[in-house]
């Protein structure tokens, strides 16, 4: 695990459209996650505009993006929440099941959803990565959907777009 947020990407100048997924649950890490990635989105792609949906929790998370990515077509889906383990394998099941069900989504509607909902072991790891400076997964998360945009559009206008290929694209 790395120690230290990635350099920032080139800033984005196009317009487009990012949403954030956010679970409520751990309320005070999830709202810093949240707050962290749109202030940095607000820093690298000046000119996006940001939709936040909130669920009540991690598991809600992929049904909400899966709902947005049938009815709309997002730059970017940030899907941030919190785990913080406990006494049984709950936590474990709910971050695999999640981490599973994004991916998934991403491939099949080929737009970036960054996944950090984060499955941590208590409420120590959980300051430092959603409120503390140094590893701070929103700023991470942020980062990461700026650079997917940059890749896409450059994907976008270097390589021929033949849409027979696949049923759900970026461009349907």
């Amino acid at each position: 695990m790395s120690s230290a947020l990635p350099p920032q990407p080139r800033i984005i100048g196009p317009r487009v459209r990012v949403c954030i997924v956010a679970a409520k649950y751990n309320e005070q890490f999830a709202d810093a996650l949240v707050d962290n990635a749109v202030e940095e989105i607000g820093v690298l792609m000046p000119s996006t505009r940001v939709d936040l949906i909130r669920v009540p929790g991690a598991f809600e998370i992929p049904v909400a993006v899966a709902t947005v990515l049938q009815r709309e077509k997002p730059a970017a889906v940030l899907a941030l929440g919190v785990i913080i383990k406990g006494a049984t394998a709950h936590a474990d099941l709910v971050a695999c099941s999640v981490t599973e069900a994004l991916q998934r989504l991403a491939v099949e509607y080929t737009i970036p959803v960054i996944n950090e909902v984060l499955l941590l072991e208590d409420e120590k790891q959980a300051y430092a990565r959603c409120i503390g400076a140094n590893l701070n997964r929103g700023k991470e998360a942020a980062r990461a959907a700026a650079a997917m945009v940059d890749v896409f559009h450059e994907l976008d206008r270097t390589m021929p777009k033949d849409s027979s290929k696949t049923k759900k694209s970026r461009h349907a």
